[in-house]
């Protein structure tokens, strides 16, 4: 015997399948299947000169970046928040 499912319909304009309409499929205590949207992953800030990520600074949306404090965008540091440690402990050798 094959069940049927319940089929879930987008909530707002955007009607594609895309990298910026991703949605989670969510049951309600009524019973009813909804659609909740995923916010897209951060990557986070990269080390210019080996590509890793930063240590010590979160990641988020670019515009999320705005609403925390300079401390928590950098690193007390030369070159922090833009060279991982290890280069820039490179840079201080030569």
């Amino acid at each position: 015997k094959v069940k049927m499912v319940q089929r879930v319909t987008y909530r707002r304009r955007h009607s594609f399948n895309t990298k910026s309409n991703k949605v989670k499929v969510v049951k309600t205590p009524g019973g009813k299947l909804v659609v909740h949207y995923r916010k897209k992953a951060a990557s986070g800030p990269s080390c210019g000169d080996c590509g890793t990520s930063v240590q010590g600074i979160p990641h988020l949306r670019p515009k999320e970046y705005k609403q925390i404090s300079k401390r928590q965008k950098t690193v007390t540091r030369a070159y922090g928040g833009s060279r991982c440690a290890s280069c820039v402990r490179q840079r201080v050798i030569r």
